[in-house]
């Protein structure tokens, strides 16, 4: 679908009748998170949608992952979540056919304890020097993280180094003061406070994430779900997307 198109189906989409009844249950991952929170009252205001939001992972073996919700019956009429974890979902039948949109994409970034120096992560060599010198070092357990220990630590040679010193807990142990430094989607942590942004990892490793919207197979909510995801793909979302340290998926 080129540029043009899209924009007209999104502009399709909303132009709908306000369904001012329809209830929306959605669950999110962590990358999109600031974003979709940000926005989400002017949809509401603006269509009478009512939306409840709980959150999980997009990938990963924890039992609060997004697909493992879906798989033990926990109702939901939208999923927003990596690319990854959402091709899982498609390939299992849990995903209307067609409804699943891009909305943003983000690169990983470095975060520190605020006030605490800044490490160099210019260049690989640098980036790969301030992992090892870094006494702990913590990410999340889904998309990004299973980057790190499966593809990037091997790469850079310093697997068993990382291994004994990284957690899956998350930029939340940086700000408790539990882990040195984290590595996680930019989007992931811009907004939190009490840790200061060191930057984007160097772009010779870089992985971009790509986070997605798409309505659950047995929505009984779909016109109002596809109402919320043209929303968070239209220019209405933009400003928060950049905010948040993210690029709209559709050149703006």
């Amino acid at each position: 679908m080129n540029r043009h198109t899209h924009a007209l189906a999104i502009a399709a989409v909303l132009a709908l009748p306000s369904a001012s009844f329809a209830q929306v249950k959605v669950i999110i991952s962590g990358g999109f998170s600031a974003a979709y929170r940000e926005v989400l009252p002017e949809f509401k205001r603006t269509t009478g949608v009512t939306v409840t939001t709980t959150s999980g992972g997009s990938f990963g073996k924890d039992p609060n992952t997004i697909g493992a919700q879906l798989r033990r019956g926990v109702a939901a009429d939208v999923v927003i979540m990596s690319r990854e974890g959402l091709a899982e979902l498609i390939a299992e039948g849990r995903i209307v056919a067609g409804s699943d949109t891009d909305l943003a994409r983000s690169p990983l970034g470095v975060a520190v304890r605020a006030g605490a120096p800044k490490p160099d992560i210019s260049t690989v060599e640098s980036f790969k020097q301030t992992l090892l010198r870094a006494k702990s070092v913590t990410f999340t357990s889904s998309t990004s993280g299973v980057y790190l220990t499966t593809t990037l630590f091997p790469r850079l040679g310093i697997a068993d180094q990382m291994a004994a010193k990284s957690t899956t807990a998350g930029v939340a142990a940086v700000v408790r003061g539990d882990a040195e430094i984290a590595v996680q989607p930019v989007s992931e942590l811009l907004p939190v406070p009490g840790v200061d942004f060191v930057g984007a990892i160097p772009a010779e490793v870089q992985k971009i994430n790509v986070y997605a919207a798409a309505v659950v197979t047995g929505s009984k909510e779909v016109d109002a779900s596809k109402r919320l995801i043209a929303f968070l793909a239209s220019d209405s979302a933009i400003a928060a997307i950049k905010k948040s340290g993210m690029e709209p998926s559709r050149p703006r």
